[in-house]
């Protein structure tokens, strides 16, 4: 260790504005509860890892405090972001989220070979300093005892050790006196390449009071707004952003960084789209002076030292790449939703990457005690809730494809990636999104989209055959059906129509589709929400509800002679009174098909709690709506060679910047 000058970032115009800084040391906003506090650092002494005993992957059991050790008293008092107080006869550890670095991430993705750690504190204390391996081993590697006054600590620590995965951390402990950290951070022993320039676009669809939260953390951190060339905001909705409360303030901190364009609702890869190509051209030629675009959801909670880890990211990545940003969840905002996504190739799915958990409470498990989160994630694309794509790779790969909604994200990281350009999903790097536990926008009015768009994104870049995705489109029929989806399935066969038409439907349905799928989907009884389920009569069941729901079926046998007794049940003519009262009201959750396919009606609430659908067995539906499912299915296996020619024939006319402005952006 090395007494060095003050740690200080530049922030004007004549040099870079973040220079070697690869990520601050931050701390929770004033108010934040002790379950967001534990994304910043852990207040909890005396934790050590616990690991299940034989697990290869080192599974969390339930974390063991050492004796007389607190668990929830506040140790550090946060005087500002990036400044603060740590309480006498303390220990505070940094190895939480947001403040602990994610060396196997650097070592696999950057060019750095070492990162150097620089603290202005002040007082008496200790700092320590620890790694971890990729099973969540934890390992001493240096410390200091703080003998008083305010000095830099320097330390340059080695990230050669990190090819499988692994953090660095600190922690801080005090005796008699208080100890303050005025501030610091991570850092790179070389200097980064290109510029830090980023273009931040967000499309919207009627959330002014969301975008007014982002525009105003942007605006807030003048670290960030230096970073920023400018901040673009597709606006598609009829409530508009400008004339959201707060707008005007915000938009004065941002001053003629801020840029709004009104369009009609073209989805979110029509507003990312307008994003994009705002940021690289404009309607003048000139684009936004950009080296990196930074797309973000417009319902999202920003923390914005995100943005300039992702910029620094960029710079220092061996290759041009995507930069992807965590989910945390907004509803318990503690939690970690997503580590990482993958596409199945076979049955083209998206899914959790490998190895990983959904929904881990770093409150409960903090990443000190979590080994599964020590290990590297690797991708195939990330979710444009918060992706930077380097303006290069943008310039080389072209716009978004005209899908709407859905797959749009996942496809261009597939693309990226055929080309070359891989995607790193960062922790430490996140935004607060609406968790998908309260949504299954795979049977409301995003079906269509969620069907039609997978089928394009397979035949660009999926399998040979069509076998594995035939066989899984089979199986959610029959699901939708059994659970009285009517609705679901007629928006598939729209779906299927539509992908068998051809790539050139795509940009002509972009601006219209969504009229024609509400219009269908308000031709079944799912497709029209209640407010509430005593808009009908009540099911006389209700007071033995709890007791009336099957158990799940297990096993192959069990499952088979389940679906076999659902269909026939499904074949028959149902009871004309359960057409007038439901003959269950059944809870969300419980709304599974084994649940479902036994009756011939139910009220059943929706995911997010707010209303009902009160659902109708009709064995017609069941009958017509499989058989032209099926036959559809059989067009496209057999279709299958020639529609991914197509497709793929289409792809560099569906991205061009040519294409987006003369039959989008400025057509007449």
């Amino acid at each position: 260790m090395t007494q060095t000058a003050e740690l200080t970032v530049p922030v004007n115009g004549d040099t870079d504005p973040i220079g070697n800084l690869l990520q601050r040391v931050i701390l929770p906003r004033a108010g934040d509860p002790m379950s967001v506090r534990s994304l910043y650092m852990d207040e909890r002494t005396g934790i050590r890892m616990t690991t299940a005993p034989g697990d290869p992957y080192g599974a969390p059991v339930t974390p063991v405090h050492l004796a007389g050790s607190a668990t929830s008293a506040r140790r550090l008092l946060a005087t500002s972001r990036t400044s603060a107080v740590i309480a006498a006869q303390s220990e505070v550890s940094f190895g939480a989220y947001f403040n602990a670095f994610a060396a196997g991430y650097w070592r696999r993705w950057s060019r750095l070979t070492d990162v150097r750690l620089r603290l202005n504190v002040e007082g008496t204390g200790r700092i320590d300093v620890y790694r971890t391996k990729a099973d969540g081993s934890h390992i001493f590697v240096c410390g200091e005892v703080l003998a008083g006054g305010r000095r830099d600590v320097e330390i340059t620590l080695d990230l050669r050790p990190f090819e499988d995965g692994g953090w660095y951390w600190f922690d801080l402990t005090t005796d008699s006196d208080e100890l303050v950290v005025h501030s610091g951070g991570w850092f790179a022993t070389e200097a980064p390449t290109g510029r830090a320039a980023v273009t931040i676009g967000m499309p919207t669809f009627n959330r002014p009071a969301d975008c007014v939260a982002t525009l105003t953390a942007i605006g807030e951190q003048p670290l960030v707004l230096a970073t920023v060339t400018a901040v673009v905001i597709a606006d598609q909705g009829t409530k508009k952003v400008r004339d959201e409360p707060g707008f005007a303030e915000a938009a004065a901190v941002l001053g003629d960084k801020l840029r709004i364009i009104d369009q009609p609702n073209l989805g979110g890869s029509g507003g990312y789209a307008r994003v994009m190509h705002e940021a690289l051209y404009g309607a003048d030629g000139a684009g936004t002076g950009c080296e990196q675009i930074l797309f973000m959801d417009d319902d999202i909670l920003l923390e914005p030292d995100s943005v300039l880890r992702a910029v620094a990211f960029s710079r220092y990545s061996r290759e041009p790449m995507l930069v992807g940003g965590q989910m945390l969840s907004l509803q318990v905002r503690s939690q970690l939703s997503t580590m990482g996504e993958v596409v199945d190739r076979n049955a083209f799915l998206w899914r959790n990457a490998p190895g990983t958990q959904p929904h881990h409470d770093l409150a409960e498990r903090p990443l000190r005690q979590t080994p599964w989160l020590h290990r590297r994630t690797d991708v195939d694309y990330n979710a444009w809730w918060m992706c930077l794509i380097p303006r290069a790779v943008a310039e080389d790969l072209g716009m978004p494809l005209p899908l709407f909604i859905k797959w749009d994200d996942a496809e261009y990281g597939l693309r990226a990636r055929s080309r070359g350009y891989r995607t790193a999903t960062v922790p430490g790097i996140a935004i607060w999104h609406m968790s998908f536990m309260e949504k299954d926008d795979t049977s409301d009015w995003q079906a269509y989209f969620h069907y039609r768009n997978r089928f394009v994104a397979a035949a660009l870049h999926g399998p040979d055959s069509a076998k594995a995705l035939v066989r899984d489109t089979v199986k959610r029929t029959l699901r939708h059906l059994m659970l009285m989806e009517y609705s679901a399935v007629a928006l598939q066969a729209m779906a299927l129509r539509d992908f068998l038409a051809g790539p050139d439907k795509l940009f002509e349905n972009l601006p219209t589709i969504l009229a024609d799928i509400r219009a269908t989907r308000a031709q079944y009884d799912d497709g029209r929400p209640l407010d509430s389920a005593t808009q009908v009569p009540l099911s006389e069941l209700d007071a033995l509800a709890a007791q009336l729901f099957p158990e799940p079926p297990t096993g192959k046998v069990a499952i088979a002679k389940g679906l076999a007794r659902s269909v026939v049940h499904n074949l028959r003519t149902p009871d004309p009174a359960f057409h007038v009262v439901p003959q269950r009201n059944v809870p969300s959750r419980q709304a599974q098909w084994f649940v479902l396919s036994r009756l011939d009606s139910a009220t059943v609430s929706t995911p997010d709690g707010r209303g009902v659908t009160f659902r109708r067995r009709d064995p017609q539906l069941f009958r017509g709506m499989l058989a032209n499912s099926v036959r559809q299915l059989r067009e496209v296996a057999k279709a299958w060679p020639e529609l991914r020619r197509s497709y793929r024939a289409a792809l560099p006319d569906l991205t061009s910047r040519e294409s987006w402005e003369r039959k989008i952006f400025y057509k007449q």
